[in-house]
């Protein structure tokens, strides 16, 4: 049950976080820098008030984490809140979950890890499923966009394969978004003449800071510890849909017949997965 909490809870913050930014840029309520030095401080501070409740008899040792880590952490931030000044909800999370998938796969092969029959047949059915719904039934993004976009998709795979081996994830995350701040610092300098905030910009990012990314990223680095890198990049390919269906909910995009179909391909595709992971449990 842990892990299903964990994976759940993880897998819809991402959405949110793909929601709130929609909501704020969207608007025009803030600016995208502006956007992300409050999402990654509010994050930061949100997480280092609950590991100090939490991790009282350890202190307050931010020794955990690390710098490469959230540097991935903050070139995924920057780039998914510029990404979202041109794409819509579904979009956005469609490029970034298929370059996470892809990074994390490729990772995966690379270092010797080798699916099952089932697990190759979940992953082309969830990918399949993905290509169905991009091409071509959405109009192509601005192709600046879609390359940042892109970036943020690998940046986000690399991150959470380096939280893979956490053994306390709370204080790992915590500690990278800590370290995230001078990076926060050096580049919201260059933005500072596109500087626009508003109440619901603020409150937008706080939320997708405080909440849909410290909490939920803490829960997905503890929730890692259960999955294999090719079932945690196929799980990620459900966020998409998710987020889809956030952007009916909140922002009125229309999810038509070809969306349905996919998400049936896409949940399918990650059923097929887990079936694997329990035949092998079983043998």
């Amino acid at each position: 049950m842990k892990a299903f909490f964990y994976t759940t809870f993880a897998l819809v913050a991402f959405a949110f976080n793909s929601i709130l930014c929609r909501l704020a840029l969207g608007t025009n309520a803030i600016d995208a820098s502006s956007f992300t030095s409050i999402r990654l401080v509010s994050g930061a501070v949100t997480l280092l008030a609950v590991f100090l409740i939490v991790s009282r008899k350890e202190g307050s040792d931010l020794k955990k984490g690390n710098w490469l880590s959230a540097f991935f952490l903050f070139a995924y931030a920057i780039c998914f809140s510029f990404a979202y000044v041109g794409l819509t909800t579904a979009t956005g999370a469609l490029i970034l979950f298929g370059m996470v998938q892809a990074t994390m796969i490729v990772s995966a092969i690379i270092s010797g890890e080798r699916p099952k029959l089932l697990e190759w047949l979940g992953l082309i059915l969830a990918l399949g499923g993905l290509v169905y719904l991009v091409f071509p039934g959405l109009e192509s993004p601005p192709i600046v966009s879609s390359i940042l976009m892109a970036f943020a998709g690998i940046a986000w795979g690399f991150y959470t394969l380096r939280g893979k081996g956490s053994e306390n994830p709370l204080a790992d995350t915590t500690g990278n978004f800590v370290r995230t701040i001078p990076f926060v610092i050096l580049a919201s300098l260059p933005f500072i003449y596109q500087f626009k905030v508003s109440t619901n910009g603020i409150l937008f990012a706080v939320l997708s800071g405080a909440i849909a990314s410290g909490i939920g990223y803490a829960v997905w680095y503890a929730a890692l510890k259960y999955h294999t890198a090719t079932r945690a990049a196929i799980l990620q390919l459900s966020v998409p849909v998710i987020a889809a269906v956030g952007g009916l909910i909140f922002l009125a995009e229309l999810i038509s017949m070809r969306l349905l179909i996919a998400s049936i391909l896409i949940l399918g595709g990650i059923g097929l997965v887990i079936l694997a992971k329990d035949k092998k449990k079983s043998v």
